[in-house]
């Protein structure tokens, strides 16, 4: 993502929760250690969207990338980096040619050095490979980073292995040998499609700092979509209670859901990532119509009312299921008016192009065309 474009959504995330958006939303400009120009991205973002959200840019566990992080945020309220350390023996080998162990200490060093160097910039720590490492060593090792100025110590699953249950375990045993004292976050992968219930788990075990990629873009299969989990946190109090489970408000300022239509449009045009018909909560398909009863009965066939949550409004698309009903709805939005006989006529024509152009949706256009020739416009009927 160009610079220009990270500010944009920097503002418009922040701008979901108003003038709490630095208090509910840290957002990740980038990796300034990267290239010179990720590194200006990042500062531009840390400068521009200044007041909007919590800037965080993220490095590897080295003094020198932890130093460039700071440099790229430095100055900026509510400023923060995010520091890379290895938690799994298999990851830390890797990343740093040692044991998990030694990495764990040494991201607990740097966390005091960070804090130290930083100007009140806050330090958080990622640690990686999470799901696979000694959980009862990494919540000690958390709770050394805590005590050394940490701000959020994030669990990340990587590679995106876990089941609901595994989450819930990994947190909670975590949790155990942190110490409530130590502030946890989740940041899950989808590689098997459970990013969403497994940050749901999480959320269950008492994380109250959750990870989330705009349309799940993330490597590899992505990760849970801010979009998706920010709708289910907030679009029913008494679900919000459930998940929780917690009577308390959890917002300084309810996020506005009628904006994520809006963004996540944005990043789809920026990324090239497709919103399809069947991405929940601001894909193509919320809020349409296709076949009969749900057409007369439209709130029995949703979960949530599109046009109040998410200013989406209500469509309906003639497909090879529209009954004559659906059909002279959509006739009389094109201005033609149907009578029985034209609507069973306009049905079946309808039916006959689905299968005839291979896809379920006939285009208003090509409706439109034929029954340009026949029907008698809005306008005139009942002369």
């Amino acid at each position: 993502m160009t610079g220009d474009f990270r500010v944009r959504l920097a503002r418009a995330q922040g701008g979901v929760f108003g003038a709490d958006g630095p208090r509910h939303v840290v957002f990740a400009a980038g990796f300034p250690a990267v290239c010179a120009e990720e590194f200006e991205a990042v500062r531009r973002v840390a400068v521009e969207a200044e007041g909007a959200v919590s800037v965080s840019a993220v490095c590897r566990g080295t003094r020198d990338d932890v130093r460039q992080a700071l440099a790229s945020v430095r100055g900026g309220a509510h400023a923060r980096i995010m520091v890379i350390v290895p938690a799994s023996e298999a990851m830390a080998r890797v990343m740093t040619h040692g044991s998990a162990e030694r990495a764990l200490s040494a991201g607990a060093a740097l966390v005091a050095q960070a804090r130290e160097d930083g100007d009140g910039v806050a330090v958080d720590v990622c640690l990686a490979d999470a799901s696979r490492a000694d959980h009862a060593l990494t919540g000690e090792h958390a709770a050394r980073m805590t005590e050394a100025g940490a701000g959020v110590v994030v669990l990340a699953d990587t590679v995106g292995d876990q089941l609901p249950e595994e989450t819930g375990s990994m947190f909670a045993a975590v949790r155990r040998h942190a110490g409530e004292e130590v502030v946890l976050a989740s940041h899950l992968h989808n590689d098997l499609g459970l990013a969403l219930a497994n940050t749901l788990r999480a959320v269950r075990e008492g994380v109250r700092v959750l990870s989330a990629s705009w349309l799940g873009i993330a490597e590899r299969s992505g990760m849970v979509a801010t979009e998706q989990l920010l709708f289910l946190l907030a679009y029913r109090p008494d679900r919000t209670r459930a998940l929780l489970g917690d009577d308390r408000d959890p917002w300084w300022t309810a996020p506005d859901l009628t904006r994520l239509p809006e963004i996540a449009r944005m990043v789809a045009a920026e990324t090239g990532a497709p919103l399809g018909v069947t991405t929940p909560i601001v894909g193509d398909g919320v809020g349409t119509i296709s076949t009969g009863t749900p057409f007369v009965h439209p709130r029995l066939f949703e979960p949530y009312d599109p046009r109040e949550l998410l200013g989406v409004e209500p469509r309906v698309v003639l497909t090879h299921l529209a009954s004559a009903r659906v059909v002279t709805a959509v006739a009389a939005r094109l201005g033609h008016a149907l009578d029985p006989d034209g609507a069973r006529a306009a049905a079946a024509w309808v039916k006959s192009r689905a299968f005839g152009q291979g896809h379920a949706v006939v285009a208003d256009a090509d409706f439109a065309d034929h029954l340009a020739g026949r029907a008698v416009p809005a306008a005139r009927a009942g002369r």
